[in-house]
């Protein structure tokens, strides 16, 4: 089985306007987070409260329910970066339907391409794990820490690049990098110099082998349109018969 996605929704204004701004970061959870006490409960599903950042720095207010999204998406005031993570539900993990997963993804982008923000939005689309399934690629070595196996992403927005298939080696941190770049000046979490000591061995963003996403898009292009999808297809899968 896929492991499960998750989405983020970046603007790509001072990519087209070549400069900076300074984000707004939200985390939208699932829908099932709808009390407040819900979403500053930290869980697989939810991890953002476990961070001593998230919480010295009082941030829990920005983990918000995905109602809050599409309520933003539809009215045109998505913050500038928004990570989405799901709940068990909507996962694609044992037991639940990979095909609930994939309409609950499909609903989230298709809010975005319905909205107002299409116009300048890059939505990066991945699953954190591989399924379980065979491997033949060993995954190449920057640290001690190593890179994991492969996972599939794509990268969906008016200007990324049609049919483009990226060959380069690209981890998480490619979308850190990319966030940092637009928003930062390139500027990096970085223990030796943000006051915040941790024990990474490597700041990652910054590794040599590490691709540039920005690479996977063409900002002379003209905008492609949005190109929503039916979020329940017609199928010839058939649910399991229910127990009396």
């Amino acid at each position: 089985m896929p492991a499960p996605s998750l989405v983020a929704a970046v603007s790509i204004r001072g990519c087209l306007a070549k400069n900076r701004l300074s984000p707004q970061i939200q985390c939208s959870c699932c829908a099932r987070h709808n009390h407040p006490r819900e979403l500053r409960t930290p869980g697989i599903w939810n991890p953002l409260p476990y961070f001593d950042t998230v919480k010295n720095d009082n941030e829990l207010s920005s983990i918000q329910p995905l109602e809050n999204f599409y309520t933003q998406a539809r009215k045109g005031t998505l913050p500038s970066v928004s990570w989405i993570a799901p709940s068990g539900e909507v996962s694609e993990h044992p037991p639940s339907f990979v095909t609930v997963g994939q309409s609950w993804v499909t609903g989230i982008i298709n809010a975005v391409m319905q909205g107002p923000n299409w116009k300048d939005s890059a939505i990066f689309l991945a699953w954190d794990d591989w399924g379980g399934f065979y491997d033949h690629e060993v995954p190449p070595v920057v640290d001690q820490n190593g890179y994991g196996l492969r996972v599939p992403a794509m990268v969906i927005s008016p200007y990324a690049k049609p049919h483009y298939i990226d060959h380069q080696i690209l981890s998480f941190d490619a979308y850190l990098k990319f966030i940092e770049d637009d928003f930062l000046g390139g500027l990096r979490i970085d223990p030796k110099t943000d006051g915040r000591p941790d024990p990474r061995p490597t700041v990652r963003e910054d590794v040599p082998i590490l691709g540039d996403l920005a690479k996977d898009f063409d900002f002379d292009q003209k905008p492609l349109p949005p190109l929503t999808l039916p979020i329940n297809p017609k199928t010839d899968l058939v649910r399991p018969a229910t127990k009396n």
